[in-house]
């Protein structure tokens, strides 16, 4: 199976990249499972039902969230109608949707998606290493689903790596996301499971974390809020990882990062070609 995981869709530029290179490669690349992280796709905070379907149109076959899933009140409602829309699985009892879903590939198999958010430097949330325990024991891996993909949401290099590990050989890919900046770690672990401490966001590099330059600059220099924030409109990278993997494991023989556009090296890993 071919996974491709976008990494976090800020505004309308991410947006574009997106639904203008993502068809096209879904045919070329022969992808089977298309996630997106999409948290900030809404203008740099949250989701809406437009771009949600937007996004599922273009090819995603899921759209995972984060700390910024309600930032549009909208979501809190139309998650329920939205079956392929993963917010993270640690939010308490009684939250609104889903933190897990178990999809179908374009290739007719079937893939377990989690989206999970860490606690360190972030909302105190249930233990999302309890959470995804539950989770891989309740439908394992090629007994329950032929690729597992966990999305972990959060801060902490060393959080995102003990889960790496929490999970090594339990599930096809577990990727970070959160800090918007694409890390070099991109590997298969000892028992299988690819990971890549963060994916990076698909946005314009020419900005602080997707945002444009200004604001961010002047509440570092002088300590006081001006202007919002707002998404840097710039030609946007695609920043993915894309994974390749046993149809008898469901574990990882590949992995490697992709950058397209915009403004970063671009990569594109040999076994996609």
């Amino acid at each position: 199976m071919r996974i491709l995981f976008i990494g976090d869709v800020v505004g309308r530029s991410g947006r574009t990249i997106v639904t203008e290179r993502l068809p096209d490669l879904i045919s070329k690349w022969k992808l089977d499972l298309v996630l997106i992280n999409g948290e900030n796709a809404a203008g740099g905070f949250g989701i809406t039902e437009v771009i949600y379907n937007e996004l599922i149109d273009a090819g995603a076959d899921a759209i995972t969230l984060g700390n910024h899933a309600w930032d549009q009140r909208e979501a809190l409602v139309f998650i329920e109608r939205a079956p392929r829309l993963v917010r993270p699985l640690n939010y308490p009892k009684g939250t609104p949707g889903r933190g897990a879903a178990l999809l179908d590939t374009k290739n007719g198999k079937r893939a377990l998606v989690i989206n999970a958010m860490g606690r360190i430097f972030m909302d105190p949330l249930d233990d999302p290493f309890a959470a995804i325990e539950r989770e891989l024991s309740a439908c394992a891996l090629k007994s329950g689903a032929d690729a597992i993909i966990i999305d972990f949401h959060c801060e902490a290099t060393s959080e995102k790596q003990a889960m790496g590990y929490f999970a090594d050989g339990r599930a096809s890919l577990v990727v970070g996301t959160h800090t918007h900046v694409p890390t070099a770690d991109d590997r298969v672990l000892p028992a299988g499971t690819a990971f890549m401490s963060d994916v990076g966001m698909t946005a314009d590099y020419d900005s602080i974390i997707g945002m444009n330059k200004d604001e961010p600059l002047n509440r570092f220099l002088r300590k006081l809020p001006g202007a919002k924030f707002e998404p840097s409109m710039g030609p946007a990278t695609l920043c993915a990882v894309a994974v390749e993997t046993d149809d008898k494991t469901g574990l990882a023989r590949n992995v490697g990062a992709v950058r397209l556009g915009g403004i970063l090296q671009e990569a594109r890993p040999k076994f996609l070609e």
